[in-house]
């Protein structure tokens, strides 16, 4: 296939090119490269024929509509966002733009492109966008969320992407898209810029700097691994129903407190220091303005419909994860030396 990635130099959208074009598809990445993108993420790929790599924004119609047109896509698998909730707190004119002006751009290229296919292409043809559970607000103790829970959004980043989602559907229903589209819960793995919770502990304990867990470390997240996430989106994409949206999940709900824990047991393991347990650098913090409590998928309409396992649970994705950083020291070793040395994030200031 001939595929149309954006975002595809990020944390998930890198993952799934070199999964997509290790199995044979041509693909080619469009990307911005902002901050949390780095051109050493898709170094692996670069040695290959069926891979290539536009910078460029979603919000520019005439380079997004010349690359499609130039691309030929079968499919295009929509990641491009901003993604931070805390610097959506800080900056949320960004996320607008980005995240429902971007999308906006996307379907509508994609559409003028779709509509100038040939009838058997244009059957096959479809358009994958990637969200995110954070949409659906915050849970109580106890439920899942579902393709069918309502909308709730409570930050400037969830409220950008509630809109993107409602954005292609109704594309599906106005102009007939043949879309999809995914909400996957927290992502873990290789490649995950620092600002997010993992890395950011990982990085600051090698550092022997302190560990801040916003307020008292309660908020329960449900965790996925990069890479079952990446294999889910292909199936999605080549499996699902034109008009249906797909959860992800990783049935893996830990407290944040309980992530910390894990990360520094492994470190503790795998890189101990001299100083004794990573676990007494653990140090709590204001919490984050407008923190959802709990966040959990109910992946059983992915697993039933189209066969899909997460093949990662929380220890063996964690343990993976641990290693990759200590690996590659190289890699966030660079973005540490830019703009973002583990820095706090999203406070807010008097001019928001």
């Amino acid at each position: 296939m001939r595929i149309l990635v954006t975002g595809g130099s990020g944390f998930i959208g890198s993952e799934l090119c070199r999964q997509l074009v290790g199995n044979g598809n041509s693909v080619v990445n469009y990307d911005a490269l902002t901050y949390a993108s780095s051109p050493d993420t898709d170094a692996p790929l670069r040695r290959y024929d069926n891979y290539s790599f536009v910078r460029g924004d979603i919000c520019d119609i005439r380079l997004v509509s010349k690359t499609i047109n130039d691309c030929q896509p079968d499919l295009v698998m929509h990641l491009a966002a901003e993604s931070h909730v805390d610097r959506s707190i800080s900056g949320p004119q960004t996320f607008v733009q980005t995240n429902v002006m971007g999308t906006t751009v996307m379907l509508q290229a994609a559409t003028n492109y779709w509509r100038n296919l040939s009838s058997s292409k244009a059957s096959s043809f479809r358009f994958l966008h990637i969200s995110t559970d954070e949409v659906f607000g915050s849970l109580g103790a106890e439920g899942l969320f579902t393709e069918t829970t309502p909308y709730s959004p409570r930050s400037p980043y969830s409220a950008s992407k509630a809109a993107s989602d409602h954005l292609v559907n109704a594309w599906h229903h106005t102009y007939g898209l043949p879309t999809l589209i995914s909400n996957c819960s927290n992502n873990y793995g290789p490649y995950q810029f620092p600002e997010k919770l993992i890395p950011l502990m990982i990085l600051k304990a090698l550092a022997w700097e302190a560990l801040p867990v916003y307020g008292d470390g309660s908020n329960v997240r449900d965790w996925l691994y990069v890479g079952d996430h990446a294999r889910a989106l292909t199936l999605i994409a080549n499996q699902g129903n034109v008009g249906e949206t797909y959860n992800v999940g990783g049935r893996n709900e830990r407290t944040n407190m309980q992530v910390v824990h894990t990360l520094c047991d492994l470190l503790d393991s795998m890189a101990p220091h001299s100083n004794g347990s990573y676990r007494q650098l653990i140090t709590f913090v204001a919490d984050r303005p407008g923190h959802d409590q709990r966040y959990a998928i109910d992946a059983t309409k992915l697993e039933t419909e189209l066969n899909w396992r997460a093949e990662e649970n929380f220890e063996t994705g964690m343990k993976k994860t641990v290693q990759w950083y200590l690996d590659n020291q190289s890699w966030w070793g660079a973005i540490q030396s830019g703009n973002y040395q583990g820095q706090r994030l999203g406070l807010i200031s008097d001019k928001h």
